[in-house]
Parts: structure tokens; C-alpha cells; sequence
């Protein structure tokens, strides 16, 4: 697979290629911790520091606030994505959610605001969170209950959000609320009073994560983050710019998980006869690289389209999200069988993969809800 690691096939800029370097080099660096940091439900300290030292952290925001390129450019995202996702779920996290989790500043803060927080941001001194989930509120982020109220000159929010990325650990949320018959979005610093975290919940694969829960949460109005009643416009723009950095991720971990089976099947021999040659093994690695291959193709086109323009490219970069992810869960599958037994071992890399790959069939858009929006933009692009 060495072509397809350097980027030849994909015809990357030696900017993206100097970077997908540097993140893979990080990447393997952070190797020692990957485990315990990917069984973790905090941030972890040491995971943190590294990111933080090596600069890598600094592509989520731009340039003017001490970003690396100019604006957050999601074909970079997704490239360190794929590199992190490979060696660790934790830094993938960590590193992606500043990105999700300060958007909004970035397109919608006010210049004190973002100056406030987009610095350390890019420097991992302040951990970022979007809140959009409430307990009885996924996909259909409409029927949310989270109230948003102007009142003597400031901003006053109550609700509850659930399955927060980085809740407890964020310094800041970016929450989307109702104003009246509209959504607006808030930035809301852990420290303002009545915000507090509750843990109810872990998944398989192990996340930091909680509920934020704000009472009577009162905030300046320069905390608005764009027009009032528009908040679902920031929200769509982060998720146009950041949801192909999903697949990203996803090729990375299929990528591992592939490698994972070829070094045992490779290494093994069954019935007098080299593992990898034996029986179906051969064409299930074949069709694993095949799909890999695929997904990685269509990933790095959304994601340099995503770059030009996120909302006009949205649709490529959802089809990536989807064909990564389904394709992650398949590949990883078919390793855990090529591995037999081993392939079973708790706390083994293999078994850490398996567990992260289901995790992304669902967050940042399920595939059911995904395909069913592109469904609908391909009939609408017919009957015209």
C-alpha cells in the first residue's frame, strides 16, 4: 500500500503531503499512551501535552488567530485524521473536536470573542464542545427544548445537552438553543454560572463524554455567535467543513485494522499452508485493500472540495462520511475474522479498532439520516 500512503495516487500538493507526514510521524509518537488514552473517559494530560507541543492542533483555526493556513482547510483536516485515527481514537477526538467544537467562532464570533478564544484554541490551552444533542433530541435538532432568552442586556439559557464531546473537559460550549420560533447559538464558558456536567453514559468504545446541563446560564450578548434565529446556518457550515474529516478518520482506522490482519495472516500457518494463502483469507485482505482504496479515493476529492467550498461540496463530502464508515465496519470485521481467536483478545489493537469503527456509523450524521438527505437533493436535482 506504499503508494497510497505517500499521496501519489491522489496527486496531494507537498503541502498536504508535508503535513500528512508530520501527522503520521505524530502520530506513531504518541503510540506508547494510544491505549490507555483510548480506554479513557477524561482527556489525557500526557496525550494533550503532545498534541499541544507538536503544533498540529494549530490547522483548526486561521491564520489570524495563529492557525496554519489561512482558513481551516478540510482536506488538511482530513489528512491528520487519518493519520491519528490509525494509532489512536482519543487523538483523533481530541484533535478533531477543536476543530467542530470552535467553528462557529471562527465563521460567527464576534473579533473580541474570537480573539479571545481562537488562539488558545489552535494551542490546546482551552478545549473546545458543540452542543446540539439533548436527551430527547438526536437527529431532529428542531424539536430541541433548549431555551435562549435575551434579557436586560445578556443571554440566558436553560436546557439540557447529552452526549457532548469533551463535556466536563471543555472550557467552552458552542450551544444551539431556541429563540423563540428560531435557533440561535451561544458561546457559554464552562465557568459561567449554572453550567454543570453530569456522566450518565459511556459507549463501547470509550469517549469523553457527558451532559451539559444549564440553569438559568446567563452570558453577555457579545457571546451570540451570528445573527439571531441563524444558528442553524453555523451549525450546517461546520458540518460542511468537518464531516469528510469523518472518513478521513475512517480510512485511517481501516487502514490499521487491514494492516493488523495481513501481519497475522502473513505470519501464520494453518493446515501446512501460509494463513494468507489459504482458503478465502486471500480475497477477503484483497477486498478489504480494494474498499479501502475506494473509500480513500472519494474521501481526499469531498475533502479537497470541502476545501474550495464546504457548503456547495456537502453532498460529497456526506457521500464520505457514509462510504468510509460503512466500509470501516466492514474492513474491520473481516480482520477480526481473518484473526480467529486473536482477533478476539481484549485490550489487543485490533479489538480497540472494532470497537471505534461501529462509533462512526452514527455521530456527525447517521448513515440512514445521510443517505435519506441525499436522496432527497437527487430527486429535487430531477424533477426540476
Amino acid at each position: 500500500m506504499a503508494d497510497a500512503e505517500d499521496g501519489r495516487l491522489f496527486e496531494l500538493s507537498e503541502k498536504y503531503l508535508a503535513l500528512q507526514r508530520e501527522a503520521r510521524e505524530f502520530a506513531a509518537s504518541v503510540r506508547d499512551i494510544a491505549e490507555r488514552a483510548d480506554e479513557a473517559g477524561d482527556i489525557d494530560p500526557e496525550m494533550r501535552k503532545r498534541l499541544a507541543a507538536s503544533g498540529i492542533g494549530s490547522i483548526m483555526v486561521p491564520a489570524e488567530f495563529g492557525g496554519r493556513y489561512e482558513r481551516v482547510d478540510s482536506l488538511a483536516v482530513t489528512l491528520a485524521r487519518e493519520a491519528f485515527a490509525a494509532e489512536s481514537a482519543h487523538l483523533d477526538s481530541l484533535l478533531g473536536m477543536q476543530g467542530i467544537g470552535s467553528y462557529a467562532i471562527s465563521a460567527g464570533g464576534s473579533d473580541a470573542v474570537r480573539a479571545e478564544w481562537l488562539p488558545a484554541v489552535g494551542r490546546l490551552e482551552a478545549i473546545a464542545a458543540l452542543a446540539l444533542t439533548e436527551p430527547d433530541v438526536g437527529s431532529d435538532l428542531k424539536a430541541l427544548s433548549t431555551t435562549l432568552v435575551a434579557r436586560d442586556g445578556d443571554l440566558v439559557l436553560n436546557g439540557r445537552k447529552s452526549f457532548i464531546t469533551n463535556a466536563g473537559d471543555a472550557d467552552f460550549y458552542c450551544v444551539l438553543a431556541r429563540e423563540g420560533e428560531s435557533y440561535s447559538l451561544v458561546l457559554v464558558p464552562a465557568t459561567a454560572h449554572g453550567v454543570s456536567v453530569a456522566k450518565p453514559h459511556q459507549i463501547i468504545a470509550p469517549h469523553v463524554l457527558g451532559d451539559v446541563v444549564l440553569d438559568e446560564v446567563r452570558v453577555p450578548e457579545s457571546h451570540r455567535l451570528g445573527a439571531p434565529g441563524k444558528g442553524f446556518t453555523l451549525v450546517l457550515s461546520t458540518l460542511a467543513t468537518f464531516r469528510v474529516s469523518v472518513a478521513g478518520a475512517a480510512v485511517g482506522l481501516a487502514t490499521a485494522a487491514l494492516e493488523e490482519a495481513v501481519r497475522h495472516a502473513a505470519g501464520r500457518e494453518q493446515f501446512g499452508v501460509n494463513l494468507a494463502r489459504l482458503g478465502s483469507v486471500p480475497g477477503s485482505l484483497a477486498t478489504s485493500w480494494t474498499e479501502i482504496e475506494m473509500a480513500r479515493a472519494l474521501t481526499y476529492r469531498a475533502a479537497e472540495a470541502a476545501a474550495r467550498d464546504p457548503l456547495a461540496n456537502l453532498h460529497l463530502s456526506s457521500m464520505a462520511k457514509v462510504g468510509a464508515t460503512e466500509i470501516a465496519g466492514r474492513v474491520v470485521d473481516r480482520s477480526v475474522q481473518t484473526m480467529g481467536r486473536f482477533g478476539l483478545v481484549q485490550g489487543s489493537k485490533i479489538e480497540r479498532l472494532y470497537r471505534e469503527a461501529r462509533p462512526m456509523r452514527i455521530y456527525e450524521g447517521s448513515t440512514e439520516v445521510i443517505l435519506d438527505s441525499l436522496a432527497k437533493q437527487l430527486v429535487k436535482g430531477v424533477t426540476r
